[in-house]
């Protein structure tokens, strides 16, 4: 398998091998976002990274190296895999019209994972996916700079039918991040793209304009923008765009509010600088805000929880193979201390290293959970190119994850300690979690941890029927 050692991700603790990691849950049922979250352009971003960020990246030798299996090689096939090559030389020279050897391939990878693996986290991703998706887990990119997402406008919560874009199912710019270039030319939130280079975006997918609103820095992109009765177009250069993963404010004059939205290599950075902020700016209890983070690295998952956590044992990490390896707090946290009250605020799209650090900060005391329960994702995977990428890459399996207690998450999720439902409708403006763990914060001291508030309701479990696949379209906002 060919290496993935892209030159500025920092090894895992106790690896020799570098490489990228991640655990997010691309690929995998993406479960219907709460509706209130403070913010239109927040309640987007998980689903953005949900949609984007995959699984755990270990440089590709990690997987060879890291179990006692046999090699096959397609020089020297398996009985089974032979009687494979024999039906692709056998329908190659006798099918009746001309053969795709591209699309034979990808069908064929894609059938071993489908239905020979049959896990719903390993897998392949054509070329298009996988650059996309190794773009966003770097948190930098080359575009505009702009959140756009699909929207429904004759059923506003019925995303599952806009698979494809057309008059109904439009593509519209959420926001410009500040200070780029889609912030510069003038692109507004509200804003709908119905054109790119000229070139309508009905019948395509949010992934087809990505690619085509994305491209090498200092090339020009023309979006034809309809703005209320007003159809123009914009021209706009394309540069090195960084996202930005946090939020932070104060509220109530004295709690900090910092919110995470992925754990990309740039993210662990990001919120310590906005975490010192808060801090600085004399906050005496904190919120921090977990909802729709899909997950990412779990190297950023063990700093982001050292930021609260001295010492102790964050996550186990237990391979195939039969290693053990924990990943403990690194001590050098700026909000350990046991007195600065802390809540998490978590919910049903709050996964993988999400739940690692969710979990690692209720079990080891140091915080209160506030919300639903979260997805229920325990498992690592390897991502590794296919021909260096040109062929697309193919996601792996490797290993399961444990919180301290060494129980599963899988599938119940990490629970709240302080259950809020949100009953279906709940209007945007209106958080009622973040209500609650302010309400529940104000009766905090610290050492001396709250009694919980009464719930009102039970923990609300979004049935099967409310999840919906990437693979089914589920990808509904990116950066561009």
């Amino acid at each position: 398998m060919t290496p993935l050692d892209p030159p500025t991700a920092p090894p895992a603790p106790g690896d020799s091998t570098p490489g990228l990691t991640d655990i997010g849950h691309s690929a995998q049922p993406t479960p219907s976002p709460s509706p209130a979250r403070g913010s239109t352009a927040t309640w987007i971003v998980g689903i953005a990274l949900a949609a984007v960020l995959g699984m755990i990246l270990f440089a590709g030798g990690y997987l060879a190296a890291g179990g006692n299996r046999q090699a096959t090689t397609c020089a020297a096939p398996s009985s089974a895999f032979a009687a494979f090559c024999e039906a692709y030389q056998k329908l190659k020279a006798n099918y009746v019209d001309k053969l795709n050897d591209t699309k034979l391939a990808e069908g064929a990878i894609q059938g071993m994972f489908q239905d020979g693996v049959q896990d719903p986290f390993s897998g392949y991703m054509s070329p298009q996916d996988y650059q996309q998706a190794l773009g966003s887990l770097s948190g930098k990119f080359s575009g505009i700079g702009a959140e756009m997402a699909v929207k429904n406008l004759s059923e506003p919560a019925n995303l599952s039918a806009c698979a494809t874009l057309s008059d109904n199912c439009v593509l519209v710019v959420v926001s410009p991040i500040s200070g780029s270039p889609a912030d510069r030319a003038g692109l507004k939130p509200g804003d709908v793209v119905s054109a790119v280079d000229g070139k309508s975006v009905n019948g395509s997918t949010i992934q087809d304009q990505i690619a085509g609103v994305r491209g090498p820095s200092g090339t020009t992109v023309k979006l034809t923008v309809k703005r209320g009765s007003k159809t123009f177009d914009l021209s706009i250069t394309r540069e090195e765009i960084t996202t930005q993963e946090v939020e932070s404010k104060v509220l109530d004059g004295h709690v900090g509010y910092i919110a995470l939205h992925g754990f990309s290599e740039s993210s662990p950075d990001q919120f310590h600088a906005a975490l010192q902020g808060l801090l600085d700016k004399g906050v005496t209890k904190i919120v921090f805000d977990l909802r729709g983070n899909p997950g990412g690295y779990i190297y950023s998952a063990q700093r982001i929880a050292s930021e609260f956590v001295k010492s102790g044992t964050i996550f186990t990490q237990e391979s195939a193979g039969g290693e053990i390896k924990p990943w403990p707090a690194l001590g050098d946290g700026i909000a350990t201390n046991p007195k600065l009250p802390l809540a998490v605020l978590i919910d049903n799209g709050s996964a993988s290293a999400s739940e690692i650090v969710s979990a690692a900060l209720k079990e080891l005391h140091r915080a209160t959970l506030i919300g639903e329960h979260t997805f229920g994702k325990n498992t690592v995977q390897i991502w590794a190119p296919l021909q260096d990428g040109a062929a697309g890459g193919v996601r792996i399996t490797i290993s399961r994850w444990f919180p301290p207690n060494h129980d599963s998450v899988h599938p119940a999720g990490v629970q709240p300690d302080v259950a809020v439902t949100v009953p279906a409708g709940t209007p945007p403006e209106k958080d009622l979690v973040l209500d609650r763990a302010l309400a529940f914060l104000a009766r905090a001291t610290g050492t001396t941890p709250a009694s919980p508030l009464p719930s009102g309701s039970p923990t609300a479990f979004l049935p099967d029927a409310a999840l919906v696949s990437w693979d089914d379209g589920a990808l509904r906002l990116a950066f561009v």
